[in-house]
């Protein structure tokens, strides 16, 4: 079985965050969130990965993932011109796949349970597709199925109206027959060729879809909110026997990770569960915590930070209270002679805030 990573999309509602390069590498607890997705991937035995990237800077995708050799895989880079939807992007990996069932995984989601009962189950079974499904508040912003004596009657795109709340989300266990329906699509009114129209027209055509209920959380991250709050959920399975993976030589100290060469003063606290990386500086008269992930090589001075991301390369020197903020890499927020209160921000690369 192979896999499939979407790495493409503007990430229009993430900017400024996303000025600078993909969504999908932005970070969750100090590990880019496409990164999730390819070890769930590869905890699942899938280790042939098609990455389908786009116009937004994928040379940074490339960089970080290269062939996949350090991430125990072996990468294929796929080009998709114009984010054209989902089947869109399926429909360029034909070649790619072969013969093979594979799973579609979307780069900006995050699963908790993982992939591996799902991918064993998908592969005994005779079935044209299989789709998750999770409880969702609004069901106006995903795709929905619908029910009928216990099957999938329909699925429809963020429907106005509904009598379910199951979201299909961004995991699809499919077969090559997939890309026959997907060469019949039509764009919607979005201009994009549906996955849910897809899977729609392999149940018309006959086709058994399987599905199955996610336990834990599912989380799409296609906001600052929804970042900070997958922040959250990671960072709350630190210590427990259901821990994301750990980036080699971190240590774990009750709900606190801690990086390599990281320095921590004497008048400074810090209340997990955190994250912080290698080669920090946090003090003197910092507290960190709780809900904070802090990236490598950052110099946090004088403030309190919770319920925020921050990035590499970040210095921080002055009396500020951050909270619900995402500073990304390289910002610089000083001041000479602040009081603390209460701030939050949300900061592209390389922003300065002085006082």
């Amino acid at each position: 079985m192979k896999g499939i990573i979407l790495h493409g999309g503007h990430g229009t509602r993430l900017r400024p965050l996303t000025h600078t390069g993909p969504k999908q590498l932005l970070p969750i607890a100090n590990k880019p969130m496409s990164q999730y997705a390819l070890e769930d991937l590869r905890e699942a035995g899938i280790t042939e990965i098609g990455v389908i990237i786009g116009d937004v800077y994928p040379e940074k995708v490339k960089e970080f993932y290269g062939d996949g050799t350090k991430f125990g895989v072996k990468i294929t880079y796929i080009y998709q011109d114009k984010p054209k939807g989902i089947a869109h992007a399926i429909g360029l990996c034909k070649e790619f796949v072969g013969n093979e069932r594979f799973v579609v995984y979307l780069g900006d989601n995050i699963l908790r349970k993982g992939l591996t009962s799902y991918t064993k189950r998908f592969g005994s079974s005779n079935a044209g597709a299989m789709i998750l499904l999770c409880e969702v508040d609004d069901a106006s912003r995903f795709g929905i199925a619908e029910f009928e004596n216990n099957k999938i009657k329909k699925i429809i795109e963020k429907p106005k109206t509904t009598n379910s709340n199951l979201a299909v989300i961004g995991v699809y266990f499919l077969t090559p027959k997939i890309f026959d329906v997907i060469a019949k699509l039509k764009p919607s009114w979005r201009g994009e060729l549906e996955i849910t129209d897809s899977l729609q027209l392999l149940m018309e055509a006959g086709l058994l879809i399987e599905h199955d209920i996610v336990t834990g959380w599912w989380k799409d991250t296609g906001t600052p909110e929804d970042i900070l709050h997958a922040n959250r959920l990671v960072l709350d399975s630190i210590g427990t026997t259901e821990q994301f993976i750990l980036n080699e030589g971190a240590t774990v100290k009750g709900k606190i990770i801690i990086g390599k060469n990281r320095t921590v003063s004497e008048d400074s606290f810090i209340l997990g569960p955190v994250v912080i990386g290698n080669n920090c500086v946090i003090g003197p008269r910092s507290r960190i915590g709780p809900y904070v992930s802090v990236g490598d090589n950052s110099v946090l001075n004088n403030c309190d930070i919770e319920n925020s991301i921050i990035m590499d390369n970040v210095k921080i020197d002055t009396k500020t209270h951050l909270t619900d903020s995402i500073i990304a890499a390289g910002c610089e927020i000083t001041a000479s002679n602040h009081e603390l209160k209460k701030q939050q921000f949300l900061l592209g690369e390389r922003s300065q805030i002085k006082f």
